[in-house]
């Protein structure tokens, strides 16, 4: 008596670990109608390993910039530290610094979430594999960003705010 395995593509997508987009990616069908009406661009092909030349070539080192690297690193964690204190500075201070607060508070949140979620994109949509998907991601988080911030200065001068917010949620 043998025992027949009936291969599946749904099957096959669920016995593989999410790999995120590479996952949903691969379980597509690389032919046909499902890729030419959902607009998937291909991948950018790589070489075997991610090695561009020999072992031997010399690695080639980017040129230095200021708004990358630890300069950058550095202001994400600044920013990062920065918004412990502005959380609770609502409830030390008077009401009238509440939108002064308020301003720098969802500044500093805007650009803490920014960060991050670039972050997010640049190491798991790289340019390098995903071409024009990474940039429409970056695209849309930018686009987001600046509706949020729309939002939040509506809120802000048309509602009680986002320190009168917090103070409400702590009092209740």
């Amino acid at each position: 008596m043998s025992i027949r395995v009936i291969a599946s593509p749904v099957r096959a997508s669920l016995a593989r670990p999410c790999l995120g987009l590479r996952a949903i990616r691969s379980s597509i069908p690389t032919h046909g109608v499902a890729v030419r009406h959902l607009g998937i661009p291909p991948l950018i092909a790589q070489p075997p390993g991610g090695i561009v030349g020999t072992v031997n070539d010399a690695a080639k080192v980017p040129p230095p910039e200021k708004v990358h690297g630890s300069y950058h690193w550095t202001f994400e964690r600044l920013i990062a530290i920065g918004l412990i204190p502005l959380t609770v500075a609502p409830f030390i201070s008077d009401a009238a610094l509440a939108p002064a607060i308020d301003s720098v508070l969802v500044t500093t949140t805007l650009v803490h979430s920014y960060f991050g979620l670039q972050s997010c994109i640049i190491d798991y949509i790289p340019k390098r594999e995903f071409g024009k998907v990474h940039d429409a991601c970056m695209w849309l988080l930018l686009g987001g960003t600046i509706v949020t911030g729309y939002g939040f200065y509506k809120y802000e001068t048309e509602d009680i705010g986002l320190s009168g917010t917090i103070a409400k949620v702590w009092k209740a």
